[in-house]
């Protein structure tokens, strides 16, 4: 059974049909998942940034001027949850979690797990744009030009910005060592 696209789902659902937007709920979670857990650093805060914005998508959906590319739409409004969502829990609990995991390295594994906190935190202090080019280049495995449509920039743009995401990472993770 071929799924319908965005645009029929979105056009059934302005016409009534709304059991139909749990396509695109189904759809832009598992695709969009990832991104939101990357981007705001907790599992927790990424369930609710993309919660908030599905509910967001729902009450604007009228507004949504091109239902061929809801996806895209979509995608700005997750990215501003996401924002709002990291800008509620600040690098506070993420410095207190490298502490409390560099007094208590004893195995391979709370190395792995330091490793990971630190990335974490890490990718907390890029700038915005720098993170998200960032993370859907390297976490959602994403082309330029994929990542170009979805953010509305220039290719060169997101070059530079992954770029200098790289070289602030490769920095900040080279200083824990």
């Amino acid at each position: 059974m071929v799924e319908p696209s965005d645009g029929t789902v979105v056009r059934r659902v302005r016409e009534g049909d709304v059991e139909s937007f749990r396509i695109l709920v189904t759809r832009y979670r598992r695709q969009y998942g990832r991104y939101a857990a990357a981007l705001t650093g907790d599992a927790d805060s990424a369930a609710d940034a993309m919660q908030e914005a599905f509910i967001r998508a729902w009450e604007s959906l009228d507004s949504c001027r091109d239902p061929d590319r809801f996806g895209s739409w979509f995608f700005r409004i997750l990215t501003n949850q996401c924002h709002t969502a990291r800008g509620r829990r600040r690098d506070t609990d993420d410095v207190d979690a490298l502490e409390i995991a560099a007094r208590e390295r004893t195995d391979e594994s709370l190395e792995r797990a330091e490793l990971a906190q630190a990335l974490a935190a890490a990718l907390g202090r890029l700038t915005g744009e720098q993170r998200e080019a960032f993370v859907l280049k390297h976490v959602d495995g994403r082309s330029y030009e994929e990542m170009a449509v979805l953010l509305g920039t220039g290719v060169d743009a997101l070059k530079m910005r992954v770029h200098r995401a790289r070289d602030a990472l490769r920095t900040m993770m080279g200083a824990l060592r």
